[in-house]
């Protein structure tokens, strides 16, 4: 398994202190990558860091949200200045609201499209100066099933992740010429604090599992496997494409 690492690779997560993010940066500081996350609760950042360096591996943290764009500028100054280049950037960061469509207001909607497809799109418009100058660089946007089907979880996230998978198919073709690989993976749904209330409803996982040939719920640590393959050297002619990690699901929803 030689070269199969992230070594002296500098990285950024978004949404890093908990489910997949948090499962990305264990991925990534385990094969030798150092890891900047970020995070809207203080406390679940201050405790994942404290978790990562207690075991030796170099984490750094922000807390803010995404969607305010003094944080992200601050996250833009702080690479630039403490590492000068940025070989990975994963676009974690994400929010759910469940409801018919009819029953949204416009402050959830644009919150979710705020969240999960802005967000990302400003991280790697501003991000670009310290993507390029690694010379061979890494975006994966944390997309989803949803963004290609209905899956029956919100048309606002729905839209968002489509619209993720899409800003990832543009963004390979035009930035192919600066060294910045561009692709987005798909879970199906995962076992993580976003889904926790709506997996502890029996019938909710019941149905899940039936459409799914694995019959059973991801684990985040599934997903951050396949972010992780995607950033390497390793993957170098990988770019533009969308990795469905999803158990099999989509190949009865075609």
């Amino acid at each position: 398994m030689k070269n199969w690492n992230l070594e002296h690779k500098k990285a950024f997560v978004t949404g890093g202190s908990k489910g997949i993010g948090k499962a990305v940066v264990s991925e990534f500081v385990a094969l030798g990558a150092e890891v900047l996350f970020t995070g809207r609760n203080e406390s679940d950042l201050l405790a994942a860091q404290q978790e990562f360096q207690s075991q030796g591996f170099k984490t750094h943290i922000l807390s803010g949200s995404v969607t305010d764009a003094a944080h992200r500028s601050k996250i833009a100054n702080w690479i630039t200045s403490n590492w000068g280049k940025l070989d990975i950037l994963v676009n974690n960061a994400g929010i759910n609201i469940r409801k018919p469509t009819k029953e949204y207001t416009a402050e959830e909607y644009l919150r979710v499209m705020d969240t999960d497809l802005i967000a990302p799109f400003e991280f790697c418009r501003i991000l670009f100066p310290v993507l390029q100058k690694s010379g061979k660089s890494s975006i994966i946007n944390i997309a989803s099933v949803a963004g290609s089907f209905d899956v029956q979880t919100g048309a606002p996230y729905g839209m968002a992740k489509s619209g993720l998978i899409q800003l990832s198919r543009n963004l390979a073709s035009e930035w192919a010429r600066y060294g910045i690989l561009v692709n987005s993976v798909s879970p199906w749904f995962t076992s993580t604090p976003l889904t926790k209330e709506f997996l502890a409803q029996p019938e909710k996982v019941d149905k899940i599992t039936a459409r799914t040939p694995l019959n059973r719920i991801a684990n985040d640590e599934e997903i951050a496997a396949a972010v992780a393959f995607l950033s390497m050297d390793k993957a170098s002619y990988i770019t533009g494409q969308n990795l469905s990690v999803d158990g099999g699901v989509t190949t009865s929803l075609l």
